[in-house]
């Protein structure tokens, strides 16, 4: 089936979608529903949340921030509490090949419980290294050497991928050096394009061949470029994509974080500039709630008026790169999931390790 080039992943205000929500999942360029912790009341509400987005556009990915330890959105009713990634990293300094297991029961679980509820997509694995400088990214770190962060990455995503769960490396070109939050301000990191490439980079090219998406960082690299990597042509098109071979699609961090309406000057600029600079989809979250969600009409308003005057064309490779984050395992029902062998093999698993 081909699928347009829809770049917007948006957000829904509450449990259940509202009217004005329902003509926005109409529009065209919506390709994503990001889904939050205010979306959740109990698996039986997110399943009806989830098919009521499916029943409308079969064709939206339905992605969730959902990494584990404090970045995980759906945290009872059945759903496992997962240790911070730091844990398998801890681990690895102990016994590595038990740490490569205990990464790939966590990608099972994570992935099995978010496909029972018709998730197709977390944004995870992070692969940022472990620097002890990012307040932000902390635990979420696997393990301050790339090597490390690889390997148990590529196990966590085998796990991911046992269960039809599709995933996004984060965040390129590194957060960890940088120690400012971009959520509420712009991180810098002073270091050079060499050093970066040896260090932080380095999954990503490691990776390139089994990675389904990764999300650019909303940090300046001065001496790379004075735009942030998710703004930078430098950064996406010819170091993730020609130098480092990345073929998979790029996806924004949020465009409403101070990392990137700081020097965008407002949404609409920022998903321009995502846009212009390679990614193939941009994040606008945090917006339906706001009355009413003026602030993202007008978001698909803007990008409507870029298409129609010519500043912004759909793209057909990226159309191509968003149909590949759709699941193509259809979701287990969650009883049928609490008597599956390897799910519980994996739980025994996962409950070692914490």
């Amino acid at each position: 089936m081909s699928l347009p080039h829809a770049p917007l992943f948006i957000d829904v205000a509450g449990l259940e979608l509202q009217p004005r929500e329902v003509r926005r999942l109409h529009d065209p360029l919506v390709g994503g529903v990001i889904l939050f912790a205010r979306n959740w009341e109990s698996r039986a509400q997110l399943v009806r949340l989830t098919a009521q987005i499916k029943a409308l556009r079969a064709d939206v990915v339905i992605a969730v921030d959902h990494e584990g330890g404090r970045v995980q959105r759906f945290r009872s009713d059945g759903f496992t509490a997962l240790p911070p990634m730091a844990a398998l990293g801890r681990l690895w300094m102990r016994d590595a090949m038990r740490a490569v297991q205990a990464a790939a029961a966590v990608g099972r679980v994570l992935g099995a419980e978010l496909r029972a509820c018709a998730v197709d997509l977390s944004f995870t694995p992070v692969v940022d290294l472990d620097w002890g400088r990012s307040a932000v990214i902390g635990d979420r770190a696997l393990h301050a050497d790339a090597r490390v962060v690889t390997v148990l990455a590529q196990s966590l995503i085998g796990g991911l991928q046992s269960v039809g769960l599709t995933h996004c490396l984060k965040h390129f070109p590194g957060h960890g050096w940088a120690a400012a939050d971009s959520h509420v301000a712009m991180p810098v990191d002073r270091r050079g394009l060499r050093s970066i490439l040896r260090c932080d980079a380095a999954p990503y090219g490691w990776l390139r061949h089994g990675a389904r998406a990764v999300m650019p960082a909303h940090v300046v690299y001065p001496k790379v470029d004075a735009l942030p990597a998710g703004f930078s042509p430098r950064w996406l098109r010819q170091v993730l994509r020609e130098q480092l071979g990345f073929q998979g699609a790029i996806i924004s961090d949020d465009l409403t974080m101070q990392g990137a309406v700081g020097i965008a000057g407002d949404e609409l600029r920022a998903l321009h500039m995502a846009l212009q600079a390679g990614c193939d989809m941009a994040l606008a979250c945090n917006l339906s709630h706001l009355d009413e969600g003026a602030r993202l009409d007008a978001l698909l308003d803007g990008l409507q008026r870029a298409q129609r005057d010519g500043s912004w064309q759909p793209d057909p490779a990226g159309a191509a790169r968003r149909a590949a984050l759709l699941s193509t395992q259809p979701p287990q029902a969650w009883d049928t999931l609490m008597r599956d062998a390897a799910y519980v093999a994996a739980l025994d698993e996962l409950a070692q390790l914490v």
